[in-house]
């Protein structure tokens, strides 16, 4: 399987009062054609500033990208007419109808009104937009707005499709409806780079992910290799207010055989990794209770992406990017 998008050690840094900012620094990455590939991590780690240098919205500082055969910096023409993009915001005319926007897509990348009008017929009906697609766009909700996105994004029958950030700001329906959109224009033969903040829709979607942190590459593999990284059940204890102290369980904890990692995360929470969490889980909560450590709750789950972004980063990414009190898909939350 040959690689479709390829970069070398890509660097791109932006002027700020205090300075320059350094906002992605030395990334390479190799894209095989008719997967689909992911960039994890929080808001502002560079998922986005990289998607942009790719799809030649920004120039770039230092290293080499090749996108569909052809160099980014030199032959952008070549680039822009084998990609499809669809930014965070959209590009949608919100006075025109979805149907109207599609013919007006393809027709400005130079197919004939003959050619674009059977294929905006069979976007419309690969995406479900067929219940709307003559209404204005400014009616449209949310996921039937993503959905418009992603079909103006390839109404040019492009080798790639760049998503940034495709789900953000969708409820939960919404954004299953689009997972399973966007898994069938990769089961059709597309290559899709996506960037994304969500836990679940990075494991979900993408074959092959990298984790970014800070600009860099923290991590790569598949999500089922990353969270090998991580063996053992992990366990995560929210202590009561007023009680004491996050160390005091922390040094409670540490020591004991059944513990194989654990981290303070501070603010009364302790993170720790066990190997039969089953078998661990009743035997922490008598030593706490022994020591008079209250505990408000405890969660339990098996390895995710999230605890390879705390064991790479020491901070969750789950905290920075999800709704507070989510627990996340497979993880189990016993009040105490």
């Amino acid at each position: 399987m040959d690689d479709v998008i390829t970069t070398r050690d890509l660097r791109k840094s932006f002027r700020s009062r205090r300075g320059p900012v350094e906002a992605v620094r030395g990334v390479s990455i190799e894209v095989r054609r008719g997967e689909t590939f992911g960039f994890l991590g929080p808001n502002g780690a560079g998922k986005t500033t990289t998607l942009r240098m790719l799809t030649t919205l920004l120039p770039i500082d230092s290293g080499t990208a090749t996108v569909a055969g052809f160099d980014v910096a030199r032959q952008p023409r070549q680039v822009r007419g084998r990609i499809g993009y669809v930014s965070q915001l959209g590009g949608a005319d919100e006075l025109a109808t979805g149907r109207e926007n599609l013919i007006l897509q393809g027709r400005l990348y130079g197919a004939s009104r003959a050619r674009v009008a059977p294929r905006a017929e069979a976007l419309i009906e690969l995406l479900d937009l067929a219940d709307f697609a003559d209404r204005r766009v400014v009616t449209y909700s949310g996921g039937q707005r993503r959905r418009l996105d992603i079909a103006l994004g390839i109404v040019h029958e492009p080798s790639v499709l760049f998503l940034d950030e495709p789900s953000t700001g969708l409820d939960p329906q919404s954004r299953a409806n689009l997972w399973d959109h966007i898994r069938a224009l990769a089961a059709g033969g597309t290559t899709v780079f996506l960037t994304t903040h969500y836990l679940e829709e990075a494991d979900v979607l993408c074959d092959r992910l990298m984790i970014m942190d800070h600009g860099q590459i923290v991590a790569e593999g598949t999500p089922r290799e990353l969270k090998q990284q991580v063996a053992g059940d992990a366990i995560s204890i929210s202590l009561r207010a007023g009680g004491q102290s996050d160390g005091a369980a922390a040094a409670a904890l540490a020591g004991q055989p059944y513990v194989r990692e654990l981290a303070d995360d501070g603010d009364g929470q302790v993170r720790l990794y066990v190997d039969d969490g089953g078998t661990a889980l009743p035997q922490l909560i008598r030593l706490l209770d022994a020591r008079g450590i209250g505990v408000r709750s405890i969660s339990m789950s098996e390895p995710t992406l999230d605890d390879v972004f705390l064991r790479q980063t020491g901070r969750s990414l789950r905290d920075e990017s999800e709704a507070p009190g989510d627990p996340g898909p497979g993880r189990k939350e016993v009040a105490a």
